[in-house]
């Protein structure tokens, strides 16, 4: 008996969704950012308005005094959305977790000068606390924000401040051998140490800012271009120098999660800026007030680690802020 095979080609009525097809043309099939990120967001036809705030909408444009004509012109230039960002996240977390078995199986840690030890207990535990109120910051971004295209953006953020919380923990957790202590002096430091109030203030500060885009740029913009380049460069250079390699495996995460954090951002102010000069100088005013604040804020932190070096080293902060800011069409 013989079999006779055929295959027949089903021709799909439609390439994609009819809100999709508005911006992207006729029938054209769409990529899954495109589907899972254009006007995603509803915007007719809620049953009420917020109780707290009767008189705007659940999703509300007067919410940021930015005007744009069209909220979805942003895109990530990552293209990520929910399943593309989990898979991301999950490779940078497996590379993160070897890094702490062999560093723990290793005693790595014990290789650092003790007094290299006592100053990462100074300086980066607390900052475990900074990560938490970039989580509420980013949470806030992303609840009052318009559109998924930004909303996606900030929430993602915001799950992995949650994550480098975490990370920092579990180096206090090496450094004194799970017991915990250095946790609770890094939640002492952070409350009542004269390093870290100025930075204490000005989280706690912007938790009450209006303006989510505002709130945007003071957390991401201005005081992660402090932080970033401040704990897991100049710092980590100088840890190098007292025996510190295994810091530089533990920080490889938040190294790369800075950099990827940057192509969203930058084009994301890129886009808005462009849209119109009010937009423009509403830009260049926060990020001169939050960047001015963010300096000010963590030079205390760069004195006690860097000592002499570190005048330096927050100009050339401040000036790549500015540099990168430039680039996104905002003067500061």
């Amino acid at each position: 008996m013989s079999l006779e095979i055929k295959t027949n080609v089903i021709q799909p009525r439609r390439h994609t969704y009819s809100h999709i097809a508005k911006r992207l043309g006729a029938d054209k099939p769409a990529t899954r950012y495109q589907e899972g990120t254009w006007d995603l967001q509803p915007t007719v036809n809620f049953h009420y308005r917020p109780t707290w705030k009767p008189d705007q909408e659940l999703y509300d444009k007067s919410l940021t005094s930015i005007q744009m004509e069209d909220w979805y012109t942003f895109n990530d230039p990552r293209q990520m959305y929910y399943g593309t960002y989990t898979m991301a996240r999950h490779k940078m977390m497996e590379a993160e977790e070897s890094h702490f078995k062999f560093i723990d199986k290793s005693n790595m840690i014990g290789l650092m000068d003790a007094d290299w030890q006592q100053k990462i207990k100074t300086f980066l535990l607390p900052l475990r606390h900074f990560e938490w109120g970039a989580n509420m910051n980013n949470c806030d971004c992303s609840d009052k924000a318009y559109g998924t295209a930004i909303s996606q953006v900030a929430l993602f953020a915001a799950m992995d401040r949650l994550g480098m919380a975490q990370i920092i923990s579990r180096v206090g957790l090496l450094l004194d051998d799970n017991t915990g202590k250095s946790l609770d002096q890094a939640k002492v430091d952070w409350l009542e140490s004269d390093l870290w109030q100025g930075v204490r203030k000005m989280v706690e500060d912007s938790f009450v800012l209006d303006d989510w885009f505002e709130l945007l740029v003071a957390q991401n913009l201005c005081m992660d271009g402090v932080v970033f380049p401040l704990f897991y460069h100049y710092f980590e250079d100088a840890g190098i120098r007292q025996g510190g390699t295994a810091m530089s495996m533990l920080n490889e995460f938040m190294q790369d999660w800075g950099k990827d954090e940057k192509r969203w951002l930058d084009q994301l102010l890129k886009v808005t800026a462009a849209e119109s000069a009010e937009n423009a100088a509403l830009l260049s005013k926060w990020a001169a007030t939050w960047t001015e604040r963010a300096v000010t804020a963590f030079t205390p932190i760069a004195k006690h680690v860097l000592g002499d070096e570190a005048a330096d080293v927050m100009s050339s902060i401040r000036a790549e802020i500015t540099k990168r800011a430039k680039k996104s069409g905002i003067e500061i």
